[in-house]
């Protein structure tokens, strides 16, 4: 095969690999490696790259070195009355947040809770033990007994973003969490995100726009049946 070929070949892949990153980052992690095999091994059958390949190279690299955290590991499935929400984690800017996320999880806290604030245009939230009471007015204000410290990042408030929720104290985050439906940047720096979702948007924008009380509580629970990690 001739370096041409080679050169468009690549330059037909990254531009897919641009649009599927944006939709799947598991996928991208798998093919990314197969690329920097190929190139690899090019470069140790002593095949020689020009300057536009070896960038190539290089980018690839730094996409699947910053992405390693959020791709390997362990995921979070919730199951809700509307559908299933899969979320990674980023254990690289909020180890603290995760841990705590997954051991609550791990130990069946989080199940039977219900997302008992949603705002369409902005977020839903949930999970808090009091919101499995009748008694709606205590929803909202319950939590596990403790908080934890702020773990502020550069992470944008993008759609999809799994964020903690909090008082006005920064380091009182407990068990409540929201996810954005919209772009929701006046949120960083102030609010500490520590996943994304990956699967079941559709699930989230569901959430977000049943009927609603005046407190923003749905009127009918939208119940978490379970929230589990398990391995990717």
């Amino acid at each position: 095969m001739s370096h041409f070929v080679r050169l468009k070949s690549v330059k037909a892949d990254y531009g897919k690999l641009t649009a599927e990153f944006e939709t799947s980052g598991f996928r991208i992690s798998h093919i990314i490696q197969l690329l920097l095999i190929q190139t690899l091994s090019l470069i140790l059958s002593g095949g020689s790259m020009n300057i536009f390949i070896q960038g190539i190279a290089a980018s690839l690299m730094g996409v699947l070195m910053t992405g390693t955290a959020a791709q390997g590991g362990e995921i979070a499935v919730i199951e809700t009355t509307l559908g299933n929400i899969e979320l990674e984690f980023l254990d690289d800017v909020a180890p603290g947040h995760v841990k705590n996320f997954k051991d609550l999880a791990n130990k069946g806290y989080y199940d039977g809770t219900t997302f008992h604030r949603v705002i369409p245009g902005f977020m839903i939230q949930g999970g808090d033990p009091n919101s499995k009471s009748d008694d709606r007015s205590m929803h909202g204000t319950g939590g596990p007994g403790y908080t934890i410290k702020a773990e502020f990042n550069d992470t944008p408030h993008d759609r999809g973003i799994l964020s903690m929720a909090r008082s006005q104290d920064p380091n009182s985050a407990g068990s409540q969490f929201f996810v954005v439906v919209k772009n929701s940047h006046f949120l960083d720096g102030q609010y500490t995100a520590f996943g994304r979702v990956i699967n079941g948007m559709d699930v989230v924008d569901k959430i977000v726009n049943v009927p609603r009380d005046s407190r923003d509580n749905p009127n009918d629970k939208v119940e978490m049946k379970s929230v589990k990690i398990v391995s990717r």
